[in-house]
């Protein structure tokens, strides 16, 4: 089972980091997540998908902490989410207690539905937006 989830998880992030997220990062409705490298210090772009609630975006990451996004956060919890081809400055905060499967359901269906079916550990995040 581990083994499997390996595979799948490899799988999976090697077809959205050299496929996927280059031509969705294109797309000006594509909702980005910039953070802050760990390592390199340079600003990362990521396709996510999620909702804005009032002064709060919501996501969810399907890899949870093996995800370098997650990785980044933690490591620098300042971040930038463009929506609707706007950037917004935020304060992202990882949510290992909320229910991950329950948050989806909120979200957009679409990407909710593929982060259900590639997702092996599931995590939410809340991102506090600055006006």
């Amino acid at each position: 089972m581990a083994r499997s989830r390996e595979l799948k998880f490899r799988a999976v992030t090697s077809l959205q980091r050299h496929v996927v997220n280059p031509l969705a990062r294109r797309s000006k409705s594509q909702i980005l997540l910039e953070t802050t490298g760990r390592t390199s210090g340079l600003p990362r772009r990521t396709p996510v998908g999620g909702r804005r609630v009032g002064q709060e975006f919501w996501l969810v990451s399907e890899y949870g902490d093996k995800s370098q996004y997650i990785r980044n956060i933690r490591a620098d919890p300042r971040v930038r989410v463009r929506i609707e081809g706007r950037w917004y400055d935020g304060t992202a905060h990882p949510l290992p207690e909320d229910d991950a499967r329950a948050r989806l359901r909120t979200l957009p269906r679409y990407n909710s539905t593929v982060v259900r079916a590639v997702g092996t550990n599931l995590l939410t995040v809340r991102v506090d937006l600055k006006s």
